[in-house]
């Protein structure tokens, strides 16, 4: 085994046939991992996936969306039984040992190129442990080291006026801001509220910004996102919901759902964020509260967080 980091790498195999990850991110809550992997390819990355869902007994769910692929796992240690085309490449082993996550990584051929040297180029990894270079026939084996982060999901809602402003930009240009600042702003979600909502400024939608942070620095990434929208809302209403960790609780969902097709008030909204132990934050208003909540139990599936139950 080798002990290589990215600069290594790339002073040693300087070959036509390795194509460097654009980033590796690794989110860990408890025994739940979320990995999230910035492919060099775009819907080439979905023949590693299906063989990663095939292979791999540690992944619990996967998806991609355009060249990131995000697995859903658990720590712990199962071996692979891989086979040419079938089961090709994998997970075999997830540890975390204090701010550092270790994922093994199995392949043949191609599939075990990518398992080291590819993703061991890419921005947000440490260090890999090359155990098996792979190519051509051979197996490829590598551990691949990223720092131990967390994920913050921060729904907005009401920074717009019925004269101006739109929140899903004005939360979008906050994301990236904070992005050109070092923070790691993954994803932006629309959740679409209850169409008939009397008080709506027009579309009536609220927004789902997912960070990965490291511990230390999600206070410092909350304090920034309020600072920002008491800049740049031109509402009096607009308000934030904090949602930290992998999971959504049920009632959230559940909440979320009812947001779509009824009024909800902001004591309902208080009421159960406060069960939930989910931080809500008036920036500049308390009307935000019901949108910003509903945002994030719906983070995570866009296609639903999309869809309108009452025309």
């Amino acid at each position: 085994m080798e002990v290589l980091k990215p600069n290594d790498l790339k002073k040693r195999f300087k070959k036509s046939w390795i194509a460097p990850y654009e980033k590796v991110l690794t989110l860990v809550d408890g025994e739940n991992v979320e990995i999230i992997e910035y492919h060099p390819c775009i819907s080439g990355s979905e023949w590693l996936l299906n063989q990663y869902k095939n292979s791999s007994d540690l992944i619990k769910e996967a998806y991609r969306d355009g060249n990131k692929h995000v697995y859903k796992a658990q720590i712990g240690s199962k071996p692979l039984d891989l086979k040419a085309s079938y089961n090709a490449a994998g997970i075999e082993e997830i540890t975390v040992t204090n701010d550092e996550v270790k994922v093994t990584h199995s392949g043949l051929a191609g599939a075990g190129v990518g398992a080291g040297m590819c993703r061991g180029l890419g921005e947000g990894v440490e260090y890999i442990e090359l155990h098996d270079i792979g190519g051509g026939s051979k197996l490829g084996k590598a551990t691949v080291v990223t720092p131990k982060l967390e994920k913050i999901v921060i729904g907005i809602d009401d920074t717009d006026t019925k004269e101006e402003g739109a929140t899903w930009t004005t939360a979008h240009n906050i994301g990236m801001e904070l992005k050109k600042e070092g923070f790691e702003y993954i994803d932006h979600i629309i959740v679409q509220l209850y169409p008939n909502n009397p008080h709506k400024t027009q579309n009536c939608v609220s927004i789902a910004l997912t960070f990965a942070v490291s511990e230390d620095k999600k206070e410092e990434l909350i304090n920034k996102i309020i600072e920002l929208l008491k800049r740049d809302s031109l509402s009096n209403k607009t308000s934030i919901a904090i949602l930290e960790g992998l999971t959504i609780p049920e009632k959230l969902k559940k909440y979320s759902h009812e947001a779509k097709t009824r009024m909800v008030d902001v004591e309902e909204a208080e009421k159960l964020a406060n069960e939930l132990k989910i931080k809500l934050i008036e920036v500049t208003g308390s009307q935000g509260k019901i949108g910003a909540l509903a945002a994030l139990g719906l983070y995570d599936n866009p296609k639903e967080a999309v869809k309108i139950y009452n025309k």
